[in-house]
């Protein structure tokens, strides 16, 4: 495989978990690979497609639980790739969109490693497509902004507020969940209209997704009231637009989880 020597790392999106969603490359580059390190997030059905004798190494991170931190991920994948491996490092989602690729090029590049980039699809692409909407709106939102509420145990969320309270974007922000209060407080307190729509798209393309579409005043107590234990996504603005009302809505697998035993 021309575009995968052996002594090459690919840093492959994975996407939001759904193997449908996987570019025809990145199917290609797992077939190739003899090892991949892949994320706590990636999909069982990703990691399915993965063939059968092919090393794998979770290097996940995960609620604060890391397995491995950054600087030894990367010494791990440099000395795959040094030993002769076809190296893929399986990253939810895009690699590019806080998927710490930066370090990781870095690391390769710095040891002589060949590596390369694969795009993924994004958790708010797969949201917006769930939700039947579009993250942007001609004439009402012209700008789409990512933002991650990740931070370290202890850190603050230090976003510039002003900013991102935008009437005229749509607002995605990764792993916002247990942010919620203060996302809602900081927009609500820099203009942004209490009665923002918000949708909160968790474990997004998977059976197990859960929707809840609301607005950003009321945000806190929804999240607190219905949210499960999977990562989500905030989806803030105009283009989010549904129903006056909060509701939510389930994945099959969900309502499935849902029902007695002897109605299933």
């Amino acid at each position: 495989m021309t575009e995968f020597p052996a002594g090459m790392v690919w840093l492959v999106g994975a996407g939001p978990g759904d193997p449908d969603l996987l570019t025809r490359k990145a199917e290609r580059l797992i077939a190739a690979a003899t090892v991949v390190f892949h994320d706590a997030l990636v999909g069982r059905g990703v990691l399915a497609l993965i063939p059968q004798g092919v090393r794998t190494v979770s290097v996940g991170k995960r609620a604060g639980r890391h397995s491995q931190d950054q600087a030894t991920i990367g010494r791990l994948i440099v000395a795959a790739a040094r030993a002769g491996e076809r190296v893929v490092r399986l990253k939810g989602g895009d690699p590019a969109i806080f998927g710490r690729a930066t370090e990781e090029l870095d690391a390769c590049r710095g040891a002589g490693v060949p590596v390369a980039i694969c795009p993924g699809v994004t958790a708010a692409s797969a949201a917006a497509a769930s939700l039947g909407r579009s993250l942007t709106l001609r004439g009402l939102a012209r700008k789409l902004v990512f933002a991650t509420a990740h931070v370290r145990a202890g850190e603050p969320l230090d976003l510039d507020w002003q900013a991102l309270a935008d009437p005229g974007a749509t607002l995605a922000i990764y792993m916002g969940k247990a942010a919620a209060s203060e996302v809602s407080g900081q927009l609500l307190a820099h203009g942004l209209p209490g009665d923002t729509p918000v949708a909160v798209v968790e474990n997004a393309s998977l059976p197990a997704e859960r929707r809840l579409i609301t607005r950003l005043d009321l945000l806190p107590l929804a999240v607190r009231s219905c949210a499960g234990s999977g990562p989500a996504i905030l989806l803030i603005g105009p283009a989010l637009e549904a129903s006056p009302a909060a509701r939510i809505e389930y994945g099959r697998a969900a309502e499935d989880e849902r029902k007695p035993a002897e109605a299933r």
